[in-house]
């Protein structure tokens, strides 16, 4: 019934979609103009005296924002105090939250509680829709050296000291068009804002020949470095006390529950696995409703994302053997220029 419901669901959004075209070039000049006012000043953006990362994208999601922020978080931990702010997207709360241990996906958000998760010990973890307020409230509890802004390329009330722009392989900015059919929140042009672009979630197999087509695709400015980054699946999951290798699965029926914006890199990972799944597939960021939980509880093995399983590990906590996680690792080609270029960033 859930995957009825999901196959159902995405036809009818693509389909909306289509019909809404006509409001493509309202959203387009709306959005351009918004920029433009803060390009000729007319728009206030402040600046602050510490050096102010951010990460984010054009387009709707799916571009591998979170494992960009954890590769930042592990170049620049040891070397500086830092915070990472977001808003916080799909949690239950409102204003500044500094992340502790009563913390949860609820409060904070998926992805800012897998940071806190991750990194509690030795990075500030904080939510606030309000990027200035976010900042100036670290800045009076935490001092930090450094702030890594997750997810906030659109959020213009705040001038960062260095852009970090996302683009998807296969799902380029520059080969789409802004909602509400395309997935761009703002014209293509907004890339100009960004001091170096990243490719992300490439095949190993990637050709020059490749990556030259995509700058030429990409037209960068001169100056703006593009990057060319992977993921790569671990071969062994983890439960809250287990882990287990994916050899173990094959004589198992699997649960597979995504709620992320593109799980295609990780049906496929899967399928070459010969792990023999079915696959629920929710929205990105789904909240999972009491019904949903008590049909996934009569799934007897649910392996999912490690931000999905930040969501449901609430949920399961009383069975550690029925919930997974499968973690991915990110790989960045020229990595020692790429890191160079934030360190210098940083001084």
């Amino acid at each position: 019934m859930i995957i009825l419901a999901i196959d159902f669901t995405v036809q009818y959004m693509n389909l909306l979609r289509a019909l809404l075209f006509p409001f493509v070039p309202v959203y387009y000049v709306v959005t351009w103009l918004r920029n433009k006012c803060y390009d000729l000043g007319w728009k206030s953006s402040k600046s602050y005296d510490i050096p102010i990362l951010c990460i984010g994208n054009l387009s709707t999601g799916g571009t591998g924002k979170t494992p960009m922020t954890e590769y930042i978080v592990r170049l620049l931990q040891s070397k500086h105090e830092l915070a990472v702010l977001s808003r916080g997207y799909g949690r239950k709360t409102k204003g500044f939250i500094l992340a502790d241990e009563q913390a949860t996906a609820e409060t904070i958000g998926d992805e800012p509680f897998q940071f806190y998760t991750k990194f509690k010990d030795k990075v500030s973890v904080a939510v606030d829709e309000n990027r200035q307020h976010g900042i100036e409230t670290l800045q009076s509890i935490k001092s930090p050296e450094v702030i890594v802004l997750d997810d906030a390329f659109q959020h213009r009330k705040v001038t960062a000291g260095f852009n970090i722009l996302l683009t998807a392989y296969g799902a380029l900015y520059s080969n789409d068009i802004v909602l509400p059919t395309g997935n761009l929140r703002e014209p293509r042009a907004g890339a100009k804002r960004a001091d170096c672009i990243v490719v992300t979630k490439c095949p190993k197999t990637l050709s020059e020949n490749d990556k030259k087509g995509i700058v030429k695709q990409l037209k960068p400015l001169a100056g703006q470095a593009v990057y060319f980054s992977s993921i790569s699946y671990s071969d062994r999951m983890f439960s809250n006390t287990q882990s287990l290798h994916l050899e173990d699965l094959k004589d198992k029926r699997i649960s597979l529950v995504t709620g992320i914006a593109n799980p295609k890199p990780l049906i496929d990972y899967l399928k070459a696995k010969s792990v023999n799944f079915e696959h629920l597939n929710f929205k990105d960021h789904h909240v999972f409703t009491a019904s949903e939980i008590e049909t996934l509880r009569l799934k007897a093995f649910i392996l999912t994302t490690e931000k999905d399983y930040m969501r449901l590990q609430a949920s399961f906590k009383s069975d550690t053997s029925q919930l997974w996680y499968l973690p991915i690792a990110f790989d960045i080609d020229s990595s020692n220029k790429f890191d160079e270029q934030i360190l210098a960033a940083v001084r």
